[in-house]
Parts: C-alpha cells; sequence; structure tokens
C-alpha cells in the first residue's frame, strides 16, 4: 500500500533525514514556523487514512496539537505536495453561502471557470468526486462526495466533503513546503 512501503531486507531508513513520505503513526512531526503565532507546530501522528479517488491515492496524517486535532493531506507523485489544515475549523454550507443543489449544479457541469465569493476571497471550482478513506491499513474503507475549490491567487483550498448520514463540511487547507517538515521516528 501507499506509504506502507517496508525497507529492503538488510536496509534501515537513514533516521537523520525522513521526509514527509516516509512518516508513519507514531511518529513526531515539526512544521516550522506553522502555529498561528509563527512557532513551531509540532505533534505525533497517530492516524494515517489513506485516501482513493479513481486511480488517485495520497495519505492523509493527523494528531493532536494543544486543544485540537491537526492534518496533512501528502500526495506523491512526481514531486511530494503537501497541504494542511492546522485549525480544525469546520465550516458549514450556510457560512459559505452555498446550498446542496449549488453543489449538485457544480457537480454536474464540472467547470473549473465555476466561483462564488467567501470570506472576501473568489474561490474558484476544481473538482467533485466520489472518494474513500481507508484506515489503518484496512481494505474496507468509508466513502465520501467531496468538492474541492481553491482561492483565487492563493495557497488554500476549500474542501467539502460530504460522508451518507452526515452533514456537509468544509476545512480550509494551505499548500505547504515539505522542506518545512522534519520526521522524528517514534516508537
Amino acid at each position: 500500500m501507499f506509504f506502507d512501503k517496508k525497507p529492503a531486507p538488510g536496509s534501515t531508513p537513514d533516521l537523520a533525514n525522513l521526509k514527509i513520505s516516509d512518516a508513519h503513526v507514531g511518529d513526531v512531526l515539526s512544521l516550522t514556523g506553522a502555529a498561528a503565532d509563527f512557532s513551531d507546530l509540532d505533534f505525533t501522528v497517530d492516524r494515517l487514512d489513506v485516501i482513493e479517488a479513481g486511480s488517485s491515492r495520497w495519505v492523509e496524517l493527523s494528531g493532536p496539537w494543544r486543544d485540537q486535532r491537526v492534518y496533512l493531506e501528502v500526495h506523491q507523485n512526481d514531486t511530494v505536495e503537501v497541504f494542511a489544515n492546522l485549525d480544525g475549523r469546520k465550516i458549514t454550507l450556510d457560512e459559505i453561502g452555498l446550498s446542496e443543489q449549488d453543489l449538485a449544479d457544480l457537480d454536474a457541469r464540472q467547470n473549473p471557470a465555476d466561483f462564488f465569493d467567501y470570506d472576501k476571497k473568489f474561490w474558484l471550482y476544481r473538482l467533485s468526486r466520489e472518494m474513500g478513506r481507508f484506515t489503518g491499513g484496512n481494505s474496507t474503507g468509508n466513502g465520501f462526495y467531496a468538492w474541492q475549490f481553491q482561492e483565487q491567487d492563493g495557497r488554500r483550498f476549500l474542501y467539502i466533503r460530504k460522508y451518507q448520514g452526515e452533514p456537509f463540511t468544509g476545512t480550509i487547507w494551505t499548500r505547504i513546503e515539505p522542506a518545512d517538515i522534519t520526521v522524528y521516528r517514534g516508537k
């Protein structure tokens, strides 16, 4: 599985140079200057989920920091991209100013020129599709539908997720540099 790579027999990972793509449950992640007061944000990964959307797969790492849960989404293609949700804030459709019908219409059109105004910013439609979350290496996942919007001229993304039987939930994610993350091997 993605990110569940076992080292080759006889080899050991270079613990002094671990990358975010090497992280697993129990590791401590330190994000340079990522806290609201620009201090480092350090947390222990207590959850690793694999997210699938069609043929794309990525990992969502999370853990507690202060009185909230923080998340890192790690995409490993030709290069590694990392997105962070560090404030734990959940946004409702009412706050965003969208309805369930608006989301259905956006999904039907699949038009990257679509946008809406929220928080004095334009948010551009990027994609919507069914996805699956697989926790702890389980082969049975939990499906959800997701919409992704990108802040115009910005590094932030707004994700809206809808799990069956639960309300729509929006979260803001920010692109961060993988080089700003230090991985310390846990137990």
